[in-house]
């Protein structure tokens, strides 16, 4: 029994939930060091925009991952899938995961922070930070739930094609 040789380039597999949460954990840390070392007070209240974009990204992601996996299952009154917009909508997720991952983690070490901190500043932007939090792991399920749509699900055993080798008898 002979092995098939490697594929000739990389591959792209399934996002690694460890790639995320070691990004999620080095971006905390990071944060958490850059906002203790400089001058919290001097810096402006945290803002709402990111929070909402992050937000409004899960949201889209996630219609997104409902519409496609009902058209790669041919559900009835779903037009069939366009494959170069499934291979677009992979690298989204993917680029989301990480993104979200690194956002989560800002918004991680931040609130971590700020729930350390007794100032008033600090209570002001506890609750932009805890949106945030929340707004970038959406994302980030989002994102994986997107890219697990994407994937081309597996046909039974009685609709699959034959063996290479059952069509070609003598060769082994």
């Amino acid at each position: 029994m002979t092995q098939s040789p490697p594929p000739d380039g990389p591959r792209m597999g399934p996002t690694r939930i460890s790639t995320l949460v070691v990004t999620a954990l080095a971006t905390a840390a990071a944060a958490w060091l850059l906002i203790s070392s400089l001058y919290y007070n001097r810096m402006p209240a945290l803002p709402w925009l990111p929070v909402i974009t992050l937000a409004g990204l899960a949201v889209l992601e996630a219609y997104a991952a409902i519409n496609t996996r009902g058209r790669i299952e041919r559900r009835p009154g779903r037009d069939p899938v366009n494959p170069l917009m499934v291979a677009r909508f992979v690298v989204l997720a993917k680029a989301s995961a990480l993104v979200g991952a690194i956002f989560a983690g800002f918004y991680a070490g931040l609130t971590g922070w700020l729930f350390v901190q007794t100032t008033r500043a600090a209570g002001e932007d506890r609750p932009a930070a805890i949106a945030g939090l929340l707004a970038s792991v959406a994302l980030v399920a989002a994102a994986l739930w997107l890219e697990r749509s994407c994937r081309v699900p597996e046909r039974p055993e009685d609709e699959q094609e034959p063996d290479d080798r059952e069509t070609r008898p003598g060769r082994r």
